[in-house]
């Protein structure tokens, strides 16, 4: 819990949110990897989700996607 008068957070100061501060020090550790540990760290980064679109309250067939990662 927070302390009602205490500072705040690097990271709120910073002006980020705490997922933002987390994917970035996610990607420092993941850089810092020695191969193989390193590819297979960065092939577990990617996202894969599935979108469904609604017409007259009945689904369609659904749609696969990948987030794209940045490197």
């Amino acid at each position: 819990m927070a302390s009602a008068g205490g500072a705040a957070p690097f990271w709120r100061a910073a002006g980020m949110t705490y997922i933002t501060y987390s994917n970035i020090c996610a990607n420092l550790v993941r850089n810092c990897l020695k191969e193989p540990f390193k590819a297979e760290a960065i092939s577990r980064e990617r996202v894969h989700f599935s979108l469904t679109k609604w017409v007259d309250g009945k689904p369609e067939k659904p749609t696969v996607r990948s987030d794209p990662t940045e490197h």
